[in-house]
């Protein structure tokens, strides 16, 4: 069925989305902006963190203090240290992949690199990361997902993307591509998006033990790569 698998990082490949929400929640309410998980789910989750300052700025009226990105985003990688596991089951869905696979983020290469390093999947995605900072508009933009495509050579209707987000929704659509919407991260749980996601999922999975339920034929021999005990 495809020639390549797209997985956006945050959310998906790593169970991340949970610890950046829950500081970004306690950075706005120090700033006198009161709103809660769902809200931000719903309008920050999947964009690149400058594009989530410049809308606080635009949508609350807050201006953000000097070096305040700069130090959320040193406090939030110390927070990652502690905390960030992989996602349950990814390890498992890397290794029996029988087609390639590559990372689409809208993270920025540092954060990801280290990420990754942290939960002990940067050998496996060596060289198949592309991060926003390479394209011109984010998501939910297609032009992250194209360039994903374009880098290995696929035609982007032979792509399969898994992603949490709207944007990331929306931005695989764009481009064309079948699109698995990811709902087996901490953030998403005891959420109900059933009425803001608009028909552009072809599959929803709750989790990795479904990935190659329907199907299969992505699914090789494998080699039971031991990735940090959650894989």
């Amino acid at each position: 069925m495809f020639d390549l698998v797209i997985f956006d990082c945050d959310g998906v490949v790593i169970d991340s989305e949970v610890i950046s929400l829950r500081m970004l929640l306690a950075e706005l309410r120090a700033l006198g902006v009161n709103v809660d998980h769902g809200y931000v789910v719903r309008h920050f989750l999947g964009r690149s963190y400058p594009v989530v300052m410049q809308q606080i700025r635009r949508d609350f009226g807050v201006e953000l203090p000097e070096g305040f990105e700069a130090d959320y985003r040193t406090r939030l990688l110390a927070a990652f240290d502690r905390q960030l596991a992989a996602m349950p089951g990814i390890g498992r869905v890397l290794d029996r992949l029988a087609v390639p696979f590559c990372l689409a983020t809208s993270s920025s290469p540092e954060r990801v690199r280290r990420s990754l390093q942290i939960v002990g999947l940067d050998e496996a995605f060596a060289g198949r990361i592309t991060t926003a900072s390479e394209v011109a508009h984010g998501k939910p933009a297609p032009d992250l997902f194209l360039l994903s495509a374009a880098k290995s050579g696929v035609d982007p209707h032979r792509c399969l993307v898994v992603e949490d987000s709207l944007p990331g929704l929306r931005a695989a659509r764009a481009a064309g591509m079948t699109v698995w919407h990811f709902l087996g991260g901490s953030h998403l749980r005891g959420l109900d998006l059933s009425g803001d996601v608009p028909p552009w999922a072809d599959r929803r999975i709750e989790s990795f033990a479904e990935f190659f339920d329907t199907a299969p034929g992505l699914a090789g021999s494998g080699k039971m790569l031991d990735v940090c005990s959650q894989g």
